[in-house]
């Protein structure tokens, strides 16, 4: 049987491109292809392991007719062993942070970033298709070399972003309080302290019955987590609460009780977390950088000066004024509707169509 395998640096629990791989895992299986998911062990957590494969069986995996399908999107080895397979090829870039972001941080992350974007770079040319989920990511590639690039939003599972809300707590987060939510990697390009001096002047002056929820695994980041908690502690915020990464049924269930969505980001290379809070119902506030507007694609409300004041104003407009807050969800609805009709599926199998293994 033909292969379709995927080989990506990391695999996780709540991870945009682990979760992705998984959706197309089960397209390409149902293609009636084989298909399994590669990477280093050592970035897998062992409760995860058996939905893996070291990237040391890749050589005895893939045959002249198979393809190797790389998400791209930070430094690692895996990334050199593309072009030393003897099969078929794809990238789908991700892009790759800049590494100034973890200077101060995590020197080892900032290590693997600038290797990455310096293995984007000798990668252009290698692979037969490629990909990137957002034009943002295309014109980078473009810049580097690469022609013939796809735009592919990501693929994601819809169903299981509203499926089975955690109800403990809901029971927790439902109590009438205002609840300001960021969803994403506690990384330093998200821009939470920015978030959190946004919270503060929203709580002081506007709404003072909030609280500001941020979910997000701080792994590899704690010294930024300890800004922000120093931060907090500072501007005598007690109604924030920092959670990490959470099972799906708790996020959820943050999503159904959340008043608005947050975002501060510099770099997003497309930034799912918007799209979830439109999925559920939640107006999106969020700063014009990178591909955040090309996600939003119209809906939400972008701000271009981080004027914290005035933000804060806006949260409380988005949040009390009942006719802003309904032109904004249906504007969001519009958009999510545009995006359900799409069928990716399709468009993927017709974007890897010239290299299909018959």
């Amino acid at each position: 049987m033909a292969a379709i395998h995927q080989l990506v640096a990391g695999f996780a629990n709540g991870d945009a491109i682990s979760n992705e791989a998984l959706v197309m895992r089960t397209i390409f299986r149902s293609w009636g292809f084989h298909s399994d998911i590669f990477c280093e062990k050592r970035r897998v957590l062992p409760e995860l392991r058996p939905e893996t494969r070291d990237i040391s069986e890749c050589p005895d995996s893939f045959h002249s007719n198979d393809i190797a399908f790389l998400h791209l999107s930070i430094g690692s080895d895996i990334n050199d062993l593309l072009p030393k397979l003897s099969c078929k090829k794809v990238i789908l870039y991700h892009n790759v942070t800049p590494a100034h972001y973890f200077d101060m941080i995590n020197k080892q992350t900032a290590y693997s970033l600038e290797r990455g974007r310096k293995q984007v770079a000798a990668l252009a040319g290698v692979a037969q298709v490629n990909l990137s989920d957002s034009r943002f990511n295309a014109d980078e590639l473009e810049k580097l070399g690469y022609r013939n690039i796809h735009v592919l939003p990501l693929l994601l599972d819809l169903k299981r972003l509203k499926d089975n809300p955690d109800r403990r707590t809901l029971r927790v987060y439902n109590d009438g309080t205002k609840n300001i939510i960021f969803v994403g990697r506690c990384a330093p390009n998200k821009k939470i302290e920015d978030v959190i001096t946004a919270f503060f002047y929203f709580h002081k002056y506007v709404e003072p019955d909030s609280r500001l929820l941020l979910v997000g695994s701080y792994a590899g980041t704690e010294r930024y987590q300890n800004l922000l908690l120093t931060q907090a502690r500072e501007l005598e915020i007690s109604d924030i609460r920092f959670t990490s990464n959470i099972p799906q049924p708790q996020l959820n269930a943050i999503y159904k009780c959340a008043h608005l969505f947050l975002s501060m980001s510099e770099h997003e290379g497309f930034c799912i977390p918007i799209i979830e809070s439109m999925v559920h119902d939640i107006p999106v506030l969020a700063y014009d950088s990178a591909a955040v507007p090309e996600t939003m694609n119209g809906a939400g409300i972008l701000f271009r000066e981080k004027r914290y004041e005035e933000i804060a104003e806006m949260m409380g407009r988005l949040i009390h004024d009942r006719q802003l807050r309904a032109s904004v969800l249906d504007r969001q609805r519009n958009r999510m509707a545009d995006y359900a009709r799409r069928d990716l599926t399709e468009e993927l199998k017709q974007l890897l169509a010239p290299i299909l293994p018959r």
